[in-house]
């Protein structure tokens, strides 16, 4: 058995313990020693970080062959279009490549704790919800893939990893739980997106 902690990390939060220009760390919410992330979240980014002390099991999180499905609840400039959702399903070209297939649909407004420093879209444009969910993770990967299709991320939180999320928790809440580590991880693969854009409720 293994020790994993979920953690809600606020915005501008880094998704480190120490840091040499004053920027607010997980050392200012999380008091248990030697625990370290698996994976890392964007200092603008929120939403869930998973630690733990157990090598092993940070290493079966992270690890490039076996991604754990991330879904991320997104903010854009604009009324996203069915187009726009097609392309970041099926894969955007970047500067460091192609991105694999993901999950990609339009979701209502999610009920969400209110941001330190609200989303400010230009005049007229307005913001939409998406809910993109990816095998990979590349650096800055969603804010890239929405502002390669032409609706940048205004708001960005990752809602799931795997089968651990948010549910129950409020920025800078932390909780444990004990999780056996299986012998063998089998690699995971998205189905294909569905036709037409589906809305949430």
């Amino acid at each position: 058995m293994s020790d994993l902690y979920l953690f809600y990390k606020p915005w501008q939060v880094l998704s480190q313990f120490t840091d040499d220009k004053g920027r607010s760390t997980l050392a200012d919410f999380i008091k248990t020693e030697g625990i370290y992330p698996a994976g890392r979240l964007d200092y603008d980014s929120e939403g869930l970080l998973l630690l733990t002390d157990d090598g092993a099991l940070q290493a079966r999180i992270t690890h490039p062959e076996f991604k754990l499905p991330k879904t991320y609840w997104v903010q854009v400039e604009g009324q996203i279009t069915e187009e726009a959702l097609k392309a970041l399903s099926d894969g955007v070209e970047l500067n460091d490549g192609k991105t694999r297939p993901a999950r990609a649909r339009l979701m209502k407004e999610p009920k969400l704790p209110a941001r330190a420093e609200p989303v400010n879209p230009r005049p007229g444009l307005g913001t939409s919800w998406i809910e993109i969910t990816l095998l990979e993770g590349r650096n800055r990967q969603v804010r890239r893939m929405t502002a390669h299709v032409g609706f940048p991320t205004l708001r960005l939180v990752r809602w799931s990893i795997g089968n651990w999320s948010l549910e129950h928790l409020r920025p800078s809440q932390i909780k444990k739980t004990r999780i056996h580590l299986p012998a063998k991880q089998h690699k995971v693969v998205l189905k294909p997106r569905k036709k037409g854009v589906k809305k949430e409720g």
